[in-house]
């Protein structure tokens, strides 16, 4: 069964950048995702279409087609009394917009009452290089297909 438009797949991968192995799933443990639903980043998925079980790839993806190029604007200056805690250059917080969103951010530095931040992905701007094997294609289920992402054997759906 090849990897189209409605499909689960299960895909063991290692990503890198500049040569550093910046993320990969842990060996026995593939990433599941519903394919052509956004749950990848866009060029991982393109190249990903049309691949069966078994099949190995190396894909490199642009900017464009992963985290995006980075925006100065993304970088911004907060009040330190908007922290609740000891703030922890590097670490990742999340900020909720008024639209009722999420949005995940690092922060850069602190100097005195102002924090730095960066709105922007930590790898936007980054050439990321795949090293992937296809596990497994399944056909979704009706209630994947509803709920828009792969459960897999042992994900819990008490939340949906």
């Amino acid at each position: 069964m090849k990897i189209t438009q409605d499909k689960v797949a299960e895909i063991e991968y290692v990503l890198t950048v500049d040569g550093k192995v910046e993320d990969q799933s842990e060996p026995g443990d593939p990433l599941v995702y519903l394919h052509g639903h956004n749950n990848i980043i866009p060029g991982l998925e393109d190249a990903l279409e049309g691949h069966e079980a078994g099949d190995k790839l190396s894909v490199t993806v642009t900017p464009e087609n992963g985290y995006g190029e980075r925006d100065d604007e993304n970088v911004q200056v907060l009040p330190r009394a908007d922290f609740d805690d000891d703030i922890e250059v590097g670490a990742s917080y999340f900020a909720q917009s008024d639209d009722g969103s999420v949005n995940p951010f690092t922060v850069v530095s602190v100097s005195g009452d102002d924090v730095t931040v960066d709105f922007n992905p930590p790898l936007a701007g980054q050439t990321l290089n795949f090293e992937v094997t296809v596990v497994e294609v399944r056909d979704a289920t009706a209630e994947e297909l509803e709920h828009g992402h792969a459960h897999g054997e042992d994900m819990d759906d008490e939340d949906e």
